[in-house]
């Protein structure tokens, strides 16, 4: 019993452009960010996936709508969304990145910490491993969510991956034991 789940970050938005952390903010995708989306869509034309879930913030959720609304439903999920970066959203990107590892089990003024991040990526993960065993699901969502899924599926620590940089790849592939 098992789902493979394939991630992909969403593509660039206007705050992403500005050197801002968006948090639970709501930019939409820049111009960059559509092609990028488009490109997603290319690169999964040919695989099989039984289901798409993203976060329900608009950056993801019209990162998945432009790669692959035209062809599978798309499930918006809260639960995937970014850190609550709190009093701190808006803030540069370098700055929030300074924070990540004092935040694993701190939350940001009146936001949240990584670690409950992670809580909420695991009970998204629960469901999946409940309701798509034997199946293929692609997420889109946030440095946070991809931070979750290392920790949670990866094996590592929530303070590595806090403190370590995202480097961007065409999609990063787990798989769910259920």
């Amino acid at each position: 019993m098992s789902v493979e789940i394939i991630f992909e970050t969403h593509a660039t938005s206007v705050d992403n452009e500005a050197g801002l952390a968006s948090g639970w903010g709501d930019p939409p995708l820049s111009d960059l960010g559509r092609r990028q989306a488009r490109e997603l869509g290319k690169r999964h034309r040919t695989n099989r996936l039984d289901a798409v879930f993203c976060s329900d913030l608009r950056r993801a959720l019209e990162t998945a709508e432009i790669a692959l609304g035209e062809r599978i439903t798309i499930n918006a999920d809260a639960r995937l969304r970014e850190c609550d970066y709190g009093l701190m959203t808006g803030s540069s990107a370098v700055k929030i990145a300074e924070q990540r590892p004092r935040r694993v089990d701190v939350p940001f003024p009146e936001g949240e910490s990584l670690r409950d991040v992670a809580d909420r990526v695991r009970s998204l993960l629960d469901d999946l491993a409940r309701d798509w065993d034997g199946k293929r699901v692609l997420v889109i969502g946030h440095n946070a969510t991809f931070m979750s899924l290392e920790h949670l599926l990866g094996g590592r620590a929530l303070e590595e991956v806090a403190s370590a940089e995202l480097v961007w790849q065409p999609g990063w592939r787990y798989v769910l034991d259920g």
